[in-house]
């Protein structure tokens, strides 16, 4: 048989899936694959419902249907301040996962550079493979996550083509401050470097922290290719709608690319999901609410159970320190903690390019009774691990 493709030889399995397969298996609760356990707004279910028997059940047009398109628009203006054509500066996607791969092939060639803060969700890294980019890694220092500006602007003076900026952070729950961010923008004029945001938690935010759109900083409009999602905002992520917002000479290229790579959306989801972007701002409050309350019985019970953990500012994940267990690797520690635990977690060394295994992440985005059972499964991991006695195969 002839040789497979080179540039998938280093591909592992995600490992945020492989540890939901671990779950299932041994029947543990998932902290791990970021899904919430409840059900999306009602409004968009009934609406689901409506358009599987009234339609659209065909192609539609493939870079987002109109009204998405329109409501993407309407939704972008309201919450930034921008006005962005609908028919110029929109395409829709199969879930941010393809936005941020049809925006990396659509701005690198072969060779290109591309900053990445580390910790970083793991796609980022697969992303810069498969359309033959480099990534340049900054580490993002823990406990705090935040970067040094010095080894930043070294990574600058490589000049790379473009910097992903995931602002709420996952893994790590960082929010970037506008000093932060305005680092960023400096360095991005500078150097002439593309900014491609990863803003899908850009609604859940938790005070006094709060959400910036990088596109609104000074000179940034034209240089900001936005991918974002409806996955988080709506608890849909089974749904796959994404979508990139950027300058038209962006936007008809990246037409192009995702025109190739999935034709579209799904016609019908599109059109039902048109029913959550006309939701008015209480909406958000309330999702911001929900949130607020379940990370504050999640860490308020790490707390208690004494765990050392990095308090998120946005999204729903949580770092969790174990280098008390004396964990060697992270990975079979993670196996381990579904097996004997019956909690699933992702090992915080697949989010790292730096070597550092002794984090893993959680997540909160379950019910109530999920994270109360959880936490009360958790109550057994110090005695369990002692009598590991740092043996987690």
């Amino acid at each position: 048989m002839p040789k497979l493709s080179n540039r998938t030889d280093t591909f592992t399995e995600s490992m945020i899936r492989k540890m939901t397969r671990i779950s299932l298996d041994y029947n543990a609760i998932n902290l791990s694959q970021g899904f919430p356990d409840f059900n999306p707004p009602k409004a968009l279910v009934e609406r689901l419902a409506n358009v599987a028997y009234e339609g659209p059940h065909q192609y539609e047009v493939t870079w987002g249907s109109q009204r998405i398109r329109e409501g993407l628009a309407c939704k972008h203006l309201h919450f930034t301040g921008q006005k962005i054509d609908p028919d110029k500066n929109i395409v829709v996607t199969c879930g941010s996962t393809e936005a941020m791969m049809a925006t990396m092939l659509t701005v690198c060639n072969p060779g290109d550079k591309v900053i990445v803060f580390s910790p970083f969700y793991e796609n980022y890294g697969a992303d810069a493979i498969l359309s033959s980019a480099q990534p340049i890694f900054v580490p993002l220092n823990p406990p705090k996550f935040t970067f040094d500006p010095d080894v930043l602007e070294k990574a600058f003076k490589q000049g790379p083509k473009a910097i992903i900026v995931c602002n709420p952070s996952n893994p790590s729950g960082r929010v970037f401050t506008l000093e932060e961010l305005k680092i960023i923008a400096d360095l991005a004029v500078k150097y002439d470097t593309f900014v491609i945001t990863d803003e899908v938690y850009e609604h859940i935010v938790y005070k006094p922290h709060k959400h910036i759109y990088f596109s609104t900083l000074p000179n940034m409009a034209e240089r900001t290719i936005i991918c974002n999602s409806l996955s988080k905002t709506y608890s849909i992520t089974g749904w796959r709608i994404g979508y990139i917002v950027a300058n038209e000479e962006v936007i008809d290229r990246a037409k192009k690319v995702h025109d190739f790579l999935t034709v579209g959306a799904a016609a019908p989801l599109q059109e039902a999901v048109v029913t959550a972007l006309n939701f008015d701002d209480s909406y958000y409050d309330e999702l911001l609410e929900v949130y607020t309350n379940r990370k504050e019985l999640f860490i308020n019970g790490l707390k208690n159970l004494g765990f050392d953990y990095t308090d998120p500012q946005g999204a729903y994940y949580v770092m969790v320190n174990v280098d008390k267990y004396n964990v060697k690797n992270d990975i079979d520690f993670c196996s381990w903690l579904a097996r004997k635990v019956g909690v699933g977690a992702v090992p915080g060394s697949s989010f790292f390019r730096e070597n550092i295994n002794h984090y893993i992440r959680f997540h909160f985005a379950k019910s109530r009774e999920t994270l109360t059972e959880a936490l009360n499964r958790l109550e057994s991991m110090d005695k369990k691990a002692k009598a590991a006695n740092g043996n987690f195969k």
